[in-house]
Parts: C-alpha cells; structure tokens; sequence
C-alpha cells in the first residue's frame, strides 16, 4: 500500500515539507555575501549541488527573494562554506531572520577570514570554502536559481588526507525534513563496477 500525494489538490506548503522530507539528504551551501550596505550576511540553503564540473560551478536555489541573492545579485559574487557538525548551532541561527542591517556572523560568533578571489568574506571556522562568481540566475516558479563559477577552493590542512579532504574529518551537517538534521554516518567504500567487469553473463537487449 501506498498514500498517494498530488501537487494539484495538496497546499504548496505541504508539498514543499513533503519534498523536503523524502529529497534527503541535502547538503547545505551555507552562503557568505556583502550588502551593498557593506553588511557581511551569511545564510544556510540546502538546495544545493554541483551543476558543472569544467568550468567548475556549484548551484544553490533561493526560495523567494532573500537576502543572500539580492546581495549577489547586486556584488556578483559569494563564498559557500561548508557546514560542518561541529557547528550545528551556529549554522541553524544564520537561518534566523535578522533583518539586513543585522550581520550574521557577529549575531552568530563566526570569525570572518578574508577571501582571495572575490570580497564577500568566508567563515574562518568552516573547514572548506568555495570563493565564486556569479554565472547566471534562473528564476523557476517561486524560487530562483544561482549558479557560480568556483574561482577558488580553500580546504583546511587538518581535513585533509593528502591532497584530497576527508570525509571522516569534514563531517558536512545535512538538511532532512522538518526540523530535522542530519549528520555523517557509516561510510560505504564501492567502486563502480564497468561493465566489462560485471558477473555472470549481462547482455545488452538487442
């Protein structure tokens, strides 16, 4: 059996809590901008993913018109930090709605750490930081697509194994269903099998 949900009879709210609980988990793009007030603003979003890998750029959507893509909308650039277990706290109050006069960093105790490719500033706490620019915007519905270009990545030498980040010592947060958070369990090391590779006899149909 199975309870059947449609988008055409179920309120936007209730689908949009629905869609949030089984699209898990999220990763969260917690973004850093400037005001052009000059007013450094940091927000979680965790509608986010890679959208290219050459050139390399990151996606995250805004739902309505927040602060985070006004301001980058008008700098043209922002930073993604990633949000690590260690600051669960800290990420879910930049979620308040402090007006934009209110920085984030400062109502939430974050450190600010100077960027090298663009102004916006990164959270000197976060383990690994994406510096971007502004590609493009695509508005879809009540929400509103950023793309940027990654001009730069930072990655802290304490996660690191080698030249390549840890998962183990990045512990990324991620977004579930309504209040809820996720953070990094048991980790599944599978290769992807070729298909020269796989067993017994597989032919492709005809």
């Amino acid at each position: 059996m199975r309870t059947d949900f449609s988008p055409a009879v179920t309120s936007a709210r209730d689908f949009y809590r629905l869609l949030t609980a089984v699209v898990v988990p999220r990763p969260i793009a917690w973004v850093s901008s400037v005001s052009p007030a000059g007013v450094d603003n940091l927000a979680p979003h965790s509608f986010f993913t890679v959208a290219s890998t050459n050139p390399p750029i990151v996606q995250f959507t805004s739902v309505g018109e927040k602060d985070s893509l006004l301001n980058i909308m008008e700098s043209g650039e922002f930073v993604v930090n990633l949000a690590p277990t260690a600051l669960l706290e800290e990420v879910n109050a930049t979620g308040t709605n402090f007006p934009p006069d209110v920085s984030e960093f400062d109502a939430a105790g974050l450190t600010r750490e100077p960027s090298l490719t663009v102004g916006a500033p990164r959270v000197k706490q976060s383990p690994a930081v994406l510096e971007c620019r502004l590609h493009s915007v695509l508005e879809m519905g009540d929400s509103t697509l950023v793309f940027g270009q990654v001009t730069h990545a930072a990655v802290s030498d304490a996660v690191l194994g080698g030249s390549h980040p840890r998962i183990d010592l990045l512990e990324p947060l991620s977004r579930l269903g309504l209040d809820e958070w996720g953070t990094l369990g048991a980790v599944h090391d599978l290769k992807r099998i070729r298909l020269k590779d796989w067993p017994g006899n597989f032919r492709p149909q005809a």
